[in-house]
């Protein structure tokens, strides 16, 4: 009989199922309880008049656990510092979308060597999620496959669809049934109304193909996502987190009927892809909430050990400590006086 599909699969290799992997590697109950108040924390600074500003930073991709947990460490202590006007949740990033190829993160290849090892990459990034939130830092991340979730959205805090994945109906359906605060970014052109349409659908029911923690394919019915938000990121025609284009966003946002929420990425096309512009973004925006604007609730800064990024692949031993081998981040004495900067800004509100 002529074969008419899987002409083109070479090999399938089985996974543990959700179930397997979540038993061999159970989340504490402090680790349970930390996610559900820190869940609850971001609920509010989205949609109350908690006055504190949501900080979303780290690295643009985990690639070396062990320069993660050090950046943990670090964000951690200055977390602790600044929590009662900044509240700082770690971007914990394990999946990137490529335009073309490219290295597609910590769980689809761990190794960095092409092996594509996905099982030990679903154990790596669990295992970090838990060592990030034992430090007492909430976690945060971008969710692209589908079935990820169903093996690591229990230790996520707060989570992002992409500009790229933002008009997908898999996405959107994917989010009505996740149970964190989701951002959803404007789309790669700096359309607002791509992600004004997706969080008016993941916040309603949906039915859709997926799987259960046993693995099996299933119909999956969801109550819809009441915690969803827009991140301004910039576009194809430049950047979008000016005082104008903030307006722009507020009247889009009233005139679908949602809450006037915004969180503003000071990377990607706002920073016209330069990571060292990150902070001047960031001081707009500052600017803007000390001039009285209530709807500008959070941010998000790309940030690693050290400034910069470097080309990938290369030899792994070649590769230098705490330097992003996705986008470029600012460093780590950059991060700390930036927040310090906002923390000092921030004063006015509390006063």
């Amino acid at each position: 009989m002529q074969k008419t599909s899987d002409i083109n699969v070479v090999e399938t290799r089985p996974l543990p199922s959700p179930a397997a992997l979540l038993a061999a590697a159970p989340k504490s109950e402090a680790q349970a309880e930390f996610v559900g108040r820190a869940r609850q924390d971001i609920h509010r600074l989205i949609f109350t008049d908690d006055r504190r500003l949501l900080l979303i930073v780290g690295p643009c991709s985990i690639h070396d656990v062990d320069a993660g947990r050090e950046y943990a460490r670090r964000l951690a202590a200055l977390a602790k510092e600044v929590a009662d006007r900044v509240m700082i949740v770690m971007r914990v990033y394990f999946e990137k979308p490529r335009t073309t190829v490219g290295w597609k993160g910590l769980i689809m290849d761990p190794h960095l060597d092409g092996s594509y090892d996905i099982a030990s990459g679903l154990r790596i990034a669990r295992g970090f999620l838990g060592d990030v939130l034992d430090l007492g830092l909430p976690t945060a991340t971008e969710l692209l496959d589908p079935i990820t979730p169903q093996y690591i959205a229990d230790l996520v805090c707060w989570s992002a669809i992409g500009a790229r994945t933002a008009e997908s109906q898999t996405h959107r359906q994917m989010a009505s049934g996740l149970s964190m605060p989701m951002g959803f970014k404007n789309g790669t052109d700096g359309s607002v109304q791509t992600a004004i349409n997706a969080i008016r659908a993941a916040s309603q029911p949906q039915t859709f193909l997926g799987i259960n923690l046993d693995g099996a394919a299933s119909a999956v019915v969801t109550a819809g996502n009441p915690n969803c938000h827009i991140v301004l990121r910039g576009g194809s025609a430049g950047p979008n987190y000016s005082r104008e284009h903030v307006q722009k966003t507020e009247q889009a946002l009233e005139a679908a009927g949602l809450i006037k929420s915004i969180l503003v990425d000071c990377s990607h096309d706002n920073s016209k892809k330069k990571p060292e512009l990150q902070p001047e973004v960031m001081r707009d925006l500052l600017s803007q909430i000390t001039a009285g604007n209530t709807s500008i609730m959070g941010a998000m800064i790309e940030s690693n050990l050290e400034a910069g990024s470097q080309p990938f692949p290369q030899p792994i031993y070649k590769l230098r400590r705490g330097v992003s081998i996705t986008d470029g981040c600012i460093g780590w004495e950059t991060t700390e006086a930036l927040v310090r900067e906002t923390y000092a800004s921030l004063g006015k509100r509390f006063s």
